[in-house]
């Protein structure tokens, strides 16, 4: 679009130049009422180019408000309690007040620019009329013979459209450039997670383990600080827990091992090295993960659980192998079309899934990465107590020689962990086996306590 303006301002620059050079030889007069009669418009495009723009960027939260609610409304994600809440009107209506007065913006911004232009129109219009009229005056008068006229004519009006395309592309590369500001400031936009100049390769086999050394880390919108002086060990083919309320920091820890974030102090090590010297995607190639809002991809049970090390083939066995170890392997057998049944609702044919279900499809995933670590971030919460009993009752057979990190508000699923760490506002308040923490009759103590009294 940029290329096609640029184009046309040098089509009609040099156009206009002929032009004007052939009127300037009837009057010099008569050029700059040619240029004069057109600034008007232009002067009236740039104004509003610079109140859409403005307008555009102050309503994007209402526009995008608009779409959530469209988005609310139509997906099946919040169908049920849409319904049984009776918000279905309640959505509607606020959805409509939102474009209704969008809508009404618009109209007003569009109304103004439709009068400005009119005005700018008119004024140019009769000084066309006044250089016309001279024309026909000069001719009349014997100045000019009747071809000289029609010579004149074409030129202006030729002259006219030339000058008029002109300042149109030179008004639109303007608004052009206006709107180009938000992606110029997109790709302005430093990354927080940055790869390191010179990479070191991350061990294969790893024999000192992970350590978080003294970390601490608050997001870039509060300056509540989300953990604090994190000091813990993970050493090769151990399983620690971690344990406290929400919000207590455990899903922040994991989200610093995986770099989606880095620490703003201390450091986390791999056999001594810290992990921002390993390039990021060899980093997260040994950590298998299953957060607690796991993905649902509306593709085939196999693709499901093949996203998880795309390098495999579609076919690979480890698939069906890594189905059989977290318990999705009955689900997906009993589909219509088994492995290669779509899941979800999006396209034709789809089966749909309970959560539970999706939960072991999500944790096929994280079995089927030939990884070094595997974390699990509440893995059962949503499976019945049977396949949640399967799960831990093997967990060592399911995990092999992984280091694990288990997080979960089930006390019960954590006492065969060999290291348990319990996290209230972002620091660790007590560690130690279940037997050294239920002798210690602290916080983990008593969770543990207050969850057994629903099972007595």
């Amino acid at each position: 679009r940029v290329l096609n303006r640029l184009t046309q301002i040098a089509q009609n620059s040099i156009s206009l130049l002929a032009m004007v050079s052939l009127l300037l030889s009837l009057h010099w007069g008569i050029a700059g009422i040619l240029f004069i009669a057109a600034m008007p418009a232009m002067v009236v495009r740039v104004k509003y180019s610079r109140v859409i723009y403005r307008w555009q960027r102050k309503k994007t939260p209402m526009e995008r408000q608009s779409m959530y609610l469209g988005y609310m409304l139509t997906s099946d994600q919040f169908a049920k309690e849409i319904r049984l809440f009776d918000l279905g009107v309640f959505f509607t209506d606020w959805y409509r007040r939102i474009r209704e007065q969008l809508y009404k913006e618009k109209v007003a911004i569009a109304t103004g620019r439709s009068f400005a232009n009119f005005c700018a129109q008119a004024v140019a219009g009769m000084l066309i009329f006044s250089v016309y009229g001279f024309i026909v005056y000069q001719t009349v008068h014997g100045d000019l013979r009747l071809g000289d006229l029609v010579l004149y004519h074409q030129a202006l009006q030729r002259g006219q459209n030339n000058i008029r395309g002109l300042l149109t592309s030179i008004s639109g590369l303007y608004e052009d450039n206006l709107f180009l500001a938000n992606l110029y400031e997109f790709l302005d936009l430093k990354p927080n997670v940055v790869e390191p100049t010179y990479p070191k390769p991350i061990p294969h086999s790893m024999s000192g383990g992970i350590v978080f050394d003294h970390v601490s880390f608050q997001y870039g919108t509060t300056t509540r600080k989300a953990l604090k002086n994190i000091n813990l060990t993970v050493r090769p083919g151990e399983t620690i827990a971690l344990v406290g309320e929400n919000g207590s920091g455990k899903t922040t820890l994991i989200k610093l091992l995986c770099r989606l974030y880095d620490p703003t102090a201390g450091s986390i090590t791999i056999d001594g090295i810290d992990i921002r010297n390993f390039k990021i995607a060899d980093l997260r190639r040994q950590i298998s993960v299953i957060f607690q809002d796991y993905a649902k991809y509306n593709f085939t049970a196999k693709e499901n659980i093949w996203l998880a090390d795309i390098d495999l083939p579609r076919d690979h066995e480890t698939i069906i192998d890594a189905a059989r170890r977290s318990g999705a392997d009955d689900v997906i057998t009993s589909l219509p079309q088994g492995y290669n049944t779509m899941l979800g609702k999006l396209f034709d044919q789809g089966e749909e899934l309970s959560i539970g279900q999706w939960q072991k499809i999500a944790l096929a995933r994280a079995f089927l990465r030939d990884s070094q670590v595997i974390v699990l971030d509440e893995p059962t919460s949503a499976m019945d107590p049977k396949a949640e009993y399967e799960v831990f009752m093997k967990f060592r057979e399911l995990i092999e020689d992984q280091a694990a990190i288990l997080i979960t508000h089930r006390l019960s699923t954590v006492k065969m962990a060999d290291r348990i760490y319990v996290m209230d506002q972002g620091s660790i308040v007590e560690s130690g086996t279940h037997g050294e923490l239920m002798q210690l009759d602290g916080t983990y103590a008593h969770l543990f306590e207050t969850q057994a009294k629903n099972y007595r």
